[in-house]
């Protein structure tokens, strides 16, 4: 048989994990998109129709293959050949043939598939996309909209220090707000302020980078946070301050359980008042997502919605005004 290859005409789209009801409510709720998938292989939702996507990338696609194309092989040698010809970089998205596709793998130029230490920089390489769909049948896409393999960033997790796992949505934000802004992670000199920050995991990472975090919440942090030098904390509820109460800070930050609507318009006062070039917030969506709104959101100059691999039902807004 030799080699085969299928040039395809649609696109498909590779959900977070477990988050395949989201994307598919976000496809129908958003984009006004009713039709189902042509084929699903696993998670990876393939649409025939391209024209129904342009300009489209769903907040809960991890990766999205632009241009993805069949392949029909011999063996393993046939396909790894075919995928270096065309570039260097391929991650697997394993969900059938999982012997077989390790096999294809090792035999690939080495790309990092393992957990990262933060803080980690993203290299902007080119990373191709592929699935094995039977032994001598893969999909594949050389364009993808990440940089990420299969889209995803995964950290190696402390179970001992940090006061709640909330500590990974905020290194995988630091982590894509300097993919996207270039933007340096914050560091010894740097001020932060953090709302809602109880019981502390964002504080936790910022003062392990060296920061000054000036923490508010009514309830306190950890103890080994309150005790922290570089933790100032005030008992308070954070959304009523002004930022002239806070002062001008390097960065702000919120995973604060509150109404959007809420969040938009403390985002507002805080963009408005010049005190701040940096912010990161989470976006908690209250039952069904309100798309306006979150257009709202996106439409604010130097800012970006995404999807991290460390939210469930919520999205995080960024602003970086350089």
């Amino acid at each position: 048989m030799g080699i085969s290859v299928t040039e395809l005409e649609g696109i498909a789209f590779l959900p977070f994990i477990e988050q395949s009801a989201l994307l598919s409510s976000e496809l129908k709720n958003r984009f006004n998109i009713t039709s189902k998938p042509q084929k699903l292989y696993g998670d990876l939702m393939y649409f025939q129709d391209r024209a129904e996507f342009e300009g489209k990338e769903p907040y809960w696609a991890r990766t999205t293959m632009l241009k993805p194309f069949l392949l029909k092989f011999d063996s393993i040698s046939d396909a790894v050949n075919h995928l270096k010809s065309i570039q260097r970089n391929w991650a697997p998205y394993l969900y059938t043939c999982f012997r077989r596709a390790e096999l294809i793998q090792e035999k690939l130029p080495y790309i990092n598939l393992k957990e990262r230490q933060f803080p980690f920089s993203i290299p902007q390489s080119a990373m191709g996309l592929y699935a094995l769909i039977d032994e001598h049948t893969l999909i594949a896409s050389a364009q993808t909209t990440s940089f990420l393999p299969a889209g995803l960033l995964k950290f190696k997790e402390d179970h001992e220090n940090p006061p709640s796992r909330a500590y990974l949505k905020i290194q995988e934000s630091l982590t894509m707000a300097n993919l996207f802004y270039g933007v340096d992670f914050p560091h010894q000199g740097q001020k932060c302020f953090e709302a809602g920050a109880c019981p502390g995991g964002w504080t936790w990472v910022l003062v392990n980078q060296g920061a000054e975090v000036f923490a508010v919440d009514r309830a306190e942090l950890a103890p080994e946070l309150m005790k922290n030098p570089l933790v100032k904390f005030l008992a308070h509820d954070a959304f009523t301050l002004k930022p002239e109460d806070i002062g001008n800070v390097d960065w702000v930050f919120s995973d604060v359980i509150c109404y959007p609507e809420r969040l938009l318009k403390w985002i507002n006062e805080w963009m408005q008042s010049g005190k701040t070039k940096n912010m990161i917030c989470t976006i908690k969506m209250q039952g069904e997502i309100n798309w306006p709104l979150i257009n709202e959101f996106a439409s604010i100059p130097d800012s970006k919605i995404i999807h991290l691999n460390y939210n469930k039902h919520e999205l995080t807004w960024m602003w970086i005004h350089k």
